[in-house]
């Protein structure tokens, strides 16, 4: 933010000519002798000179001064004075700054329409340069990192916009740093805001992420059921593997089979005649 100082030489000639007017009445009515006249003006004058000249620059401030319309000194936070009607001062906020940029409609490079609004932190460097060689800095950089924006956004596709804001912006500041470094400006952040997308896409949007949740559901489910596969037969083996085992897996079957014991009947085949008719089948089978 800047703020010019006015230009107080018409209020001095209007003192000037009042004070002259006062000693003239004077001087007409024999009060005072026109020599103690002209030196009281003179006074009166030149303190009423320096006091108008003082001027006060906060500390967050710097002032830019001109004489007769030329750049002649950048002065530091504090008292300062100015000679008034020659030198006008103009004040610098050189505090970080920030500036909208509004929402822009622009097309990506694959062609999808989107709505896109940022912000722009931003701090004078040089104060005389931000005086001098720009109009109005702070409409300056906004326009710039519009027009930025829009360049960069248009050159990259839907996917990369959504997922790399970050590196996005750091793209569009450097950009907007290079124009504004002559103007002593130096361009901190850019931080992208929103990012509207139309209806239409928003609802494909939605299908494509719910057929991605669907699609890692199954997958994971059938990682599942091969685990248990894998898991089901090595108990098998061991349950093969160890004397009677498969018979005490069978009598915890049929207790699950049927809550209440009372109404269950059991014909228990033991697992040895089971393996004797078998070893008969295979000697008959050899012999054939």
């Amino acid at each position: 933010m800047q703020t010019r100082s006015t230009n107080p030489i018409g209020s001095l000639v209007s003192t000037l000519v009042f004070i002259g007017l006062i000693g003239y009445f004077l001087s007409k009515s024999g009060l005072v002798s026109g020599i103690t006249l002209m030196i009281w003006t003179v006074v009166i004058f030149g303190v009423i000179v320096v006091i108008s000249g003082l001027r006060i620059i906060d500390q967050y401030d710097r002032a830019v001064v001109l004489t007769l319309g030329k750049y002649t000194s950048t002065r530091q936070p504090g008292l300062i004075w100015i000679l008034v009607g020659f030198q006008r001062m103009i004040k610098i906020d050189m505090r970080i700054t920030t500036t909208d940029i509004p929402q822009q409609e622009v097309i990506t490079k694959d062609n999808v329409p989107v709505g896109i609004n940022a912000v722009v932190y931003f701090q004078v460097q040089s104060a005389e340069n931000a005086i001098l060689n720009i109009k109005d800095y702070t409409l300056a950089v906004s326009q710039y990192a519009q027009a930025a924006l829009r360049d960069v956004i248009g050159g990259i596709e839907l996917d990369p916009l959504l997922s790399e804001r970050e590196k996005i912006a750091e793209e569009i500041q450097k950009i907007v740093s290079s124009a504004t470094q002559s103007w002593g400006i130096l361009v901190t952040d850019i931080k992208i805001q929103d990012i509207e997308l139309p209806a239409d896409m928003k609802r494909v949007m939605a299908k494509q992420a719910e057929s991605e949740r669907e699609r890692r559901a199954i997958i994971i489910r059938a990682e599942g059921e091969f685990q248990a596969s894998e898991k089901l037969a090595q108990a098998a083996s061991i349950l093969g593997s160890v004397h009677g085992g498969l018979s005490m897996r069978t009598l915890q079957t049929i207790e699950k089979i049927n809550p209440d014991p009372s109404k269950t009947v059991i014909f228990a085949l033991p697992v040895e005649v089971l393996e004797g008719i078998r070893a008969i089948a295979q000697t008959v089978k050899i012999t054939k």
